[in-house]
């Protein structure tokens, strides 16, 4: 399995920007499907998840109410919808996949991950 992440870049404080992270390989049927970031300087952090089967997603607090994840299982494709952003939000921003059961917010529990697309968020 290999997956691409794109779409990140330089937006204003309050703007949007979607992510995108395209899956190829074998037979892609993951449990779940997460984002992370990681922030100059500091650990990767979880964002949040969607089920692959169900499209049940799960967010940090930090930005629940402002991103939304989807999928298109026909394309392979997972987004992240990023809305009212701030410069807090700025990191690398990394997709990953899971084949076992459960949402699980640690980096260790995903199996691939995708390279990272940078996002930065200007005051």
């Amino acid at each position: 399995v290999q997956l691409q992440a794109s779409g990140g870049g330089l937006v204003q404080a309050g703007g949007s920007l979607v992510l995108s992270c395209a899956a190829s390989g074998r037979t892609f049927s993951p449990y779940a499907m997460a984002w992370f970031r990681q922030p100059p300087g500091k650990e990767r952090r979880y964002v949040g998840t969607i089920s692959w089967s169900a499209g049940t997603t799960f967010y940090a607090d930090s930005v629940k109410g402002r991103f939304t994840i989807s999928r298109d299982k026909a394309k392979n494709m997972v987004y992240l919808r990023m809305d009212s952003l701030r410069p807090e939000d700025t990191a690398v921003y990394s997709c990953a996949s899971r084949d076992g059961f459960g949402v699980k917010t640690r980096p260790s529990d995903y199996d691939y991950w995708g390279q990272g697309t940078q996002v930065t968020v200007s005051s």
